[in-house]
């Protein structure tokens, strides 16, 4: 999987981001990157969240005990056995060691600074999920789920612009405002619509002191104007995924897809 997702809508309610680089985007450097030029915009819904109030309930735990690295807690949110873990290599998961164990590796709970549980946490944010294809494993649903777009009207924007999928990104929210600068109070160009987005090679550094901390992508708009918006407002296609399983208990974090080591 290409990209570890940061699927946090509530971001503009005021809450903190962390990593959002990760969640951004990235052109391939072994593609030449193509010239900008105006494109025809693939429409995109936003999945619908899942219709049971227990999820909501089972999100707020999980992201009370990624705030607080509370191993205990998450401990009885995680299938003790039988937990996945795929990766383009293949099941990364080792049976002989517990789903809270598993977890861990996948999400790098262990890691110095703290950003495996952001990224845990992350996922309680998102109040989609939905089977996956292939996966064949009853009653599991993954989050994020996939938005709902024609996917042969994204390959023929691929092929027209000369670009590669990790090079999109889609709308968390609609009306999403581009910015003429890489500031939050720089005058709005435009607007974003329930599109495909072309995020752009950052040809500008982004030490510059007068520049907001919150990341801001360069963007394409599809009339081949330069503009710049929040990361936390785009996701990519291909996130990594946590998988969740609704047993008598409750709803349980059964595995997760991506993270390649």
């Amino acid at each position: 999987m290409a990209f570890r997702y940061l699927p946090i809508l509530l971001m503009l309610c005021g809450l903190a981001a962390v990593s959002i680089a990760a969640a951004q985007p990235a052109p391939p450097t072994s593609r030449p990157f193509a010239p900008v030029k105006p494109y025809q915009p693939v429409t995109v819904k936003l999945p619908p969240p899942v219709e049971d109030p227990s999820f909501e309930e089972f999100r707020r735990r999980l992201s009370d005990v990624a705030a607080k690295k509370d191993v205990a807690g998450l401990r009885n949110l995680v299938v003790e056995k039988g937990f996945f873990w795929k990766t383009d290599k293949g099941e990364r998961a080792d049976q002989t060691k517990s789903g809270l164990e598993n977890l861990a590796a996948a999400v790098q709970l262990d890691a110095p600074d703290g950003s495996g549980w952001d990224h845990l946490g992350s996922y309680a944010f998102d109040p989609t999920a939905a089977p996956v294809p292939n996966l064949n494993i009853k009653g599991v649903i993954c989050a994020p789920a996939d938005p709902i777009f024609n996917d042969e009207e994204l390959d023929r924007l691929l092929r027209t612009t000369q670009t590669g999928i990790e090079e999109w990104g889609y709308p968390l929210l609609t009306d999403v405002e581009v910015r003429s600068a890489r500031r939050l109070n720089a005058p709005v160009i435009d607007k974003l619509g329930m599109y495909f987005v072309r995020v752009l090679v950052d040809e500008e550094e982004t030490n510059d002191p007068s520049a907001d901390k919150v990341q801001m992508l360069r963007i394409a708009l599809p009339s081949g104007k330069i503009g710049f918006v929040p990361a936390f407002a785009l996701a990519p296609l291909g996130n990594d995924q946590l998988c969740y399983q609704k047993d008598a208990e409750g709803w349980k974090i059964a595995g997760y897809i991506g993270g390649d080591p």
